[in-house]
């Protein structure tokens, strides 16, 4: 007789925008960077800053805070470009910082309140609650889907 093990914790990488607090799957994290130098590419959407070079390997550049209609705010020493994997595609997240890896047990994560129907919520997956903070969990793929379409 086999028992089936049910995750009760699972792990995000969090990140910042906006003075907000984001987290996504560490399963689909590769490496979290330094931003450097990233190529524009015409007629791109306006949400993707554009590539970059990553060992060889050319990854395009969402800039978060404009996907989600954020105020801009400037690159500094700070921000970062999270490498994740999608669906066997290789995407860089661009954030205003990222330091932290955190364990959010099953119960510490809710459903995510339906405001309205016309609330742009698609991307979030869950609101994580940990000690005073509100972390937003992200559904990564759907923050892609969106692009595809514009």
């Amino acid at each position: 007789m086999s028992e089936k093990l049910v995750a009760t914790e699972n792990q995000y990488v969090l990140f910042k925008l906006n003075d907000e607090y984001y987290g996504i799957d560490i399963l689909n994290v590769q490496t979290i960077e330094k931003v450097m130098d990233i190529t524009r590419v015409p007629y791109a959407p306006d949400f993707v800053e554009g590539v970059i070079n990553l060992r060889g390997e050319v990854v395009p550049v969402i800039h978060l805070r404009k996907r989600f209609s954020l105020p801009h705010g400037e690159i500094n020493e700070e921000s970062r470009i999270i490498i994740v994997t999608i669906d066997e595609m290789i995407i860089g997240l661009l954030v205003d910082s990222s330091s932290e890896v955190l364990h959010l047990d099953v119960s510490d994560i809710d459903d995510v309140p339906n405001m309205s129907d016309n609330l742009k919520n698609d991307y979030v997956k869950g609101i994580g609650k940990n000690q005073e903070r509100i972390i937003i969990l992200l559904d990564l793929s759907k923050i892609l889907d969106k692009g595809e379409e514009s």
